[in-house]
């Protein structure tokens, strides 16, 4: 029987349902859909909204930056780090104004590692937020 373990962590955003930051069956580790929201406060980097809900402020980078922030802190919490990273799936909410910049800081993050990506283009997220990972690590 397959060892099974829940994780969550106070180093990254409350999930926004009924779901754990990661869960940790045998080797593998599956992350939870995380977005750039802050742990600290849940506001999202990055982004400003008027009474009506409109954007004021956008910063694109400032929400990448916040994404992988999360992931690591839930890398961490499950004894990973980002070597322990074997596939990413991230969902951008405007793939033609949002990739390169995306692509351009992933590397950043993620030039060791070599981890398989997926890239997709969604209409929107649960919450106003520009990008969503999801992610699967192998841990021995």
């Amino acid at each position: 029987m397959l060892d099974k373990k829940l994780i969550n962590t106070s180093d990254a955003a409350k999930p926004v349902g009924a779901y754990p930051h990661a869960r940790r069956v045998g080797n593998l580790l599956f992350l939870s859909g995380i977005g750039p929201r802050s742990a600290a406060d849940n506001s999202i980097p990055g982004l400003e909204i008027d009474a009506r809900g409109n954007f004021v402020d956008f910063d694109f980078e400032a929400q990448v930056h916040a994404v992988f922030k999360n992931v690591d802190g839930v890398l961490k919490a499950s004894g990973a780090d980002w070597n322990n990273l074997i596939d990413v799936t991230v969902f951008l909410v405007n793939m033609k104004r949002d990739f390169n910049t995306f692509n351009k800081i992933y590397a950043e993050y993620f030039k060791d590692t070599q981890a398989c990506r997926t890239t997709v283009e969604i209409n929107s997220l649960p919450t106003p937020i520009a990008l969503e990972l999801k992610c699967i690590a192998y841990i021995e």
